[in-house]
């Protein structure tokens, strides 16, 4: 079942002596102003996607210059730059300080290195108030980037007060045609204020249920079941979310049948399905 890993110093948070997910690289870089971080993925294609600050992100001899427009993850959409398996990074804080995420899948093709700009984000609307299930999604690295990376996909869900995500629960942990795919999945929670919480569950068709409280800073790693999360009342949610597919990109969900229903009520369910696929 999905794995907890609360807020720690531990790093890289997710690499490949996770014992709960084969396929996904996972960590966070704090720079101080002015500060640097190196480093190289031999097995892993990766995205670094820029949570605030600003930095110059060099991927071998390719250098992207000011790398990232918010002062933090409530400010706006992601700046980010991908980088081939087996690359070399260099990122740089301009100035100031700056946090940048790394979100990695693994991947025995090399592409070209690129960026991807708050301009070239995709975003999809789901839910609403009224069904306490209203969040946006916004696909960093996603369907516009088919055929330029493997099978890394990478996004940024924000949750409003109160609401459901990763809803009506679903799952994508087998592999079956155009019904549902395996992918690999991995969710960092962040809260707006940071004394915000929210709770993740995870149950399979006849196995136990887990439900999981959720804090500012944890991250939660989902191999398989069903796995809905909402976000307490007063807070906003985020979640940065890395899927890795083992057979492809696309991914295709199979919901709960016992709240299949829901689909036909909540608003955008389609949308979001097809912004996956």
């Amino acid at each position: 079942m999905p794995e907890f890993i609360p807020r720690s110093e531990q790093r890289p948070i997710v690499d490949t002596s996770s014992t709960t997910l084969d396929l996904i690289y996972f960590d966070l870089v704090t720079l101080p102003a002015n500060g640097q971080d190196t480093r190289r993925l031999p097995m892993h294609e990766s995205l670094y996607v820029v949570l605030s600050g600003q930095v110059d992100i060099e991927v071998d001899d390719i250098m992207f210059e000011a790398v990232g427009r918010r002062a933090d993850i409530w400010g706006g959409d992601a700046d980010s730059v991908y980088a081939p398996v087996g690359a070399k990074v260099r990122i740089s804080a301009r100035g100031a300080a700056a946090e940048v995420a790394i979100a990695g899948g693994l991947c025995d093709t090399r592409y070209a290195a690129f960026r991807i700009t708050p301009d070239e984000v995709d975003a999809v609307n789901v839910g609403s108030s009224d069904t306490h299930s209203q969040r946006r999604i916004v696909h960093l690295l996603g369907q516009r980037q088919n055929g330029r990376c493997g099978n890394l996909l990478v996004s940024e869900l924000y949750a409003g007060e109160g609401c459901w995500s990763g809803y009506p629960p679903h799952k994508h942990d087998t592999e079956d045609g155009d019904v549902e795919t395996r992918h690999e999945e991995l969710y960092h929670y962040r809260f707006q204020p940071e004394t915000g919480f929210g709770s993740q569950i995870t149950y399979d068709e006849d196995g136990p249920v887990k439900i999981l409280m959720t804090r500012n800073g944890d991250t939660v790693l989902v191999d398989r079941g069903y796995h809905p999360t909402v976000t307490s009342p007063g807070h906003r949610g985020y979640i940065f979310t890395i899927l890795v597919g083992k057979h492809r990109r696309g991914l295709i969900q199979r919901f709960d049948p016992a709240h299949q229903h829901l689909t036909k009520t909540i608003p955008g369910i389609d949308a979001m399905r097809d912004k996956f696929k």
